[in-house]
């Protein structure tokens, strides 16, 4: 009877031993195969379309300003362009002002007034940004903080002082005439292109100044006191240490000067050079003093793709420099 029992038992027992089958679970269903479920549309969903929709209203006042304002009137320009009054082929116009002397003297003019000013303004520029910022004197700071409130002066204004100190009837005249007994000064330079340097380059050395400062600021002064400490003199530190680290803020500087000093109007206008023809002053001079709109196009494109380049090129430069 107890083998009987035993031989009963033991069946039993193998069978229960056997692991039972785990359940299935929803995830062992989707593991099987099943397809997940499609993304329900969210209100969410829904709201960044409308978001998106919204931001072009939003970009739509603007983007009207800018081709309303400004590229409608210069297609317009180039248009007149090509189209004159009086008749005649597309390029006639642009062939009339290549021919002209005006034209080519007002194009090598504005071309050597801008480098040349360029030139002083980096020169000086960097002088002055290398006194500010390394050489201690009181009132540095002041003096750097009006650098800042200059870049906002129009240029007119500058332009009036230097008439006010070098112009014919102004002070430095006053004086030499009061103390020589003279019927006349020898300050006329003012009206001649070196007057018109002169307005320039003390206008815009500002431009120059400020990213130079802000390159200097950031200059780890270690380097300069290892430089003082193996002997090396000042001329030495300015070219060997200071000069590589301002590079790329005196190219950013000098190219947005150029390209200002290029359609510099004002200047030339308010120091009465009238023998100094610019590219803006010859438009002006086509436009409104011989009514020829078709010339004064022409010059206004030649100028606009001569500035367009030139600020591509500050662009460039300003972004290899990290402006």
């Amino acid at each position: 009877m107890a083998e009987v029992t035993r031989r009963a038992a033991a069946p039993a027992q193998d069978r229960g031993s056997a692991p039972d089958p785990a359940p299935q679970s929803p995830a062992g269903l989707k593991d099987r195969g099943s397809a997940p479920d499609p993304a329900p549309q969210t209100p969410a969903g829904l709201e960044s379309a409308e978001g998106r929709t919204g931001r072009w209203l939003w970009a739509l006042p603007p983007v009207l300003v800018l081709v309303l304002g400004f590229l409608y009137p210069l297609g317009l320009v180039v248009q007149q362009s090509f189209t004159p009054e009086g008749g005649g082929g597309a390029f006639d116009a642009y062939r009339s002002v290549f021919a002209s002397s005006a034209f080519r003297e007002a194009l090598g003019t504005t071309v050597w007034l801008a480098v040349g000013a360029t030139a002083g303004c980096l020169v000086l520029g960097f002088v002055l940004a290398l006194i500010i910022a390394f050489v201690p004197f009181p009132g540095a700071r002041a003096v750097a903080k009006f650098i800042d409130v200059f870049l906002s002066f129009p240029s007119f204004l500058v332009t009036l002082a230097l008439l006010f100190i070098y112009g014919t009837v102004g002070m430095a005249n006053g004086v030499w005439t009061d103390v020589t007994g003279a019927a006349d000064g020898p300050f006329h330079f003012l009206s001649t292109p070196w007057g018109v340097l002169l307005a320039e380059i003390t206008y815009f050395t500002p431009f120059v100044m400020r990213p130079l400062l802000a390159a200097f600021s950031q200059l780890d002064t270690a380097q300069l006191e290892v430089a003082a400490g193996l002997g090396a003199r000042p001329a030495r530190i300015v070219r060997q240490v200071i000069l590589p680290e301002a590079l790329p803020a005196l190219a950013a500087g000098g190219s947005l000067v150029l390209v200002m000093c290029l359609n510099e109007f004002g200047i030339v206008l308010f120091t009465g050079a009238k023998d100094v023809t610019t590219l803006p002053m010859l438009i002006y001079g086509k436009a409104i003093l011989e009514s020829d709109y078709a010339a004064a196009c022409v010059v206004a494109v030649v100028n606009i793709v001569i500035s367009v380049g030139l600020f591509g090129l500050y662009r460039v430069v300003s972004k290899r420099a990290g402006a």
